[in-house]
């Protein structure tokens, strides 16, 4: 068998990157003292970096993060915001994931809340989970669609099987009934078995009225409250604000 068979037939089986590495390697005489298994595994980890590279972008861009850019590493802790350095690093580590915890992170508006969960988002997709970013009120827009097209069951699916998914402007407006019941549905059917990370400018003590029927509040509330991790975003009325700060503009 030629080189150049050799080449395309990597190529056919979708194995570029060894492909391209292999050419490059007869080109360069420095590698030819270089053992058989040596070159081998110069060209198997070419491939696998380059297939682990091509995943995390498919990640990153499958999640729709409304940031990014977001990264654990720029977060401010100017005094103000009195965020827990510690805390934050810790959960970067993902391991709420693994145990099936979430995340509530509250402030007001324009305290970083949405960057700090896509930095958080972000960290999740390194570590090969799959992410989504979703606005609340776009998450019951999908689910009200999903019911007058006859998907909703497949839908409510999708978002079961997400391994972190990140509901942004939480309880920001008040729920129909229909809204909290789909909204029920979802938190039980990740409940235990997937992790969320909630932003909102209110406390859990503020959602119950926000969900409106108490017992929906109740169930709702028992599914996420006892399993998660708060952070709160302090600041004061002389603080800028972290899209003023970062010129990030209101959408």
């Amino acid at each position: 068998m030629t080189n150049e068979a050799t080449i395309n037939k990597l190529i056919e089986m979708r194995l570029t990157t060894m492909a391209d590495a292999y050419r490059r390697q007869l080109q360069e005489h420095s590698l030819d003292n270089l053992s058989f298994e040596e070159r081998l595994g110069l060209l198997v980890d070419m491939e696998y970096t380059s297939r682990k590279n091509n995943r995390l972008k498919r990640l990153i861009h499958n999640a729709c993060f409304d940031q990014s850019y977001a990264c654990i590493a720029d977060i401010n802790y100017s005094a103000g915001r009195k965020l827990d350095k510690s805390q934050i690093e810790r959960l970067a580590t993902c391991r709420y994931i693994a145990d099936k915890h979430n995340i509530i992170i509250m402030g007001a508006s324009g305290a970083g809340k949405s960057y700090l969960a896509c930095a958080f988002g972000i960290e999740a997709c390194k570590q090969y989970y799959t992410v989504k970013y979703i606005r609340l009120p776009e998450l019951l827009t999908d689910l009200a669609v999903a019911r007058g097209e006859g998907i909703y069951k497949r839908v409510i699916n999708q978002y079961r099987k997400v391994n972190l998914l990140i509901l942004d402007e939480w309880m920001l407006v008040s729920l129909t009934e229909t809204e909290s019941r789909d909204l029920l549905e979802i938190i039980h059917s990740r409940h235990k078995q997937a992790s969320t990370i909630f932003c909102s400018q209110f406390s859990p003590a503020g959602w119950h009225g926000k969900i409106g029927e108490a017992t929906l509040a109740d169930a709702i509330l028992d599914r996420i409250v006892h399993d998660s991790y708060t952070i709160e975003i302090h600041g004061t009325e002389s603080d800028r604000s972290m899209r003023e700060i970062y010129g990030i503009k209101n959408k």
